[in-house]
């Protein structure tokens, strides 16, 4: 798993981009505070290394929570920059500073 952050200098935006290793399964999406924790938002693209990927603007200066779900699983992002406990989930969700 791998975040990839490239700031715009032209606009107020990061360029982000999710990368997620999983060759066994079928489907992988990102969600989060930034698109509503929707998944059809945040689906990743499977390449055929078995690598999900995609890559979104996300508005800079903001810090958002976000976990993959893999095949129906939530899984946190071992690279994030932080961790925050989220009482609604009762779990933590993984932390993007942008």
């Amino acid at each position: 798993m791998a975040i990839k952050k490239q700031f715009i200098k032209t606009k107020p935006v990061c360029k982000v981009t999710f990368s997620l290793e999983a060759k066994e399964a079928n489907t992988a999406a990102v969600v989060g505070d930034f698109n509503n924790w929707n998944p059809s938002e945040g689906e990743l693209s499977k390449l055929k290394n078995g690598t999900f990927k995609a890559a979104f603007d996300l508005p800079k200066d903001n810090s958002f929570e976000f976990r993959y779900i893999v095949d129906g699983s939530y899984v946190n992002e071992p690279e994030a920059d932080s961790y925050r406990w989220n009482e609604f989930a009762n779990a933590e969700n993984s932390v993007l500073e942008v």
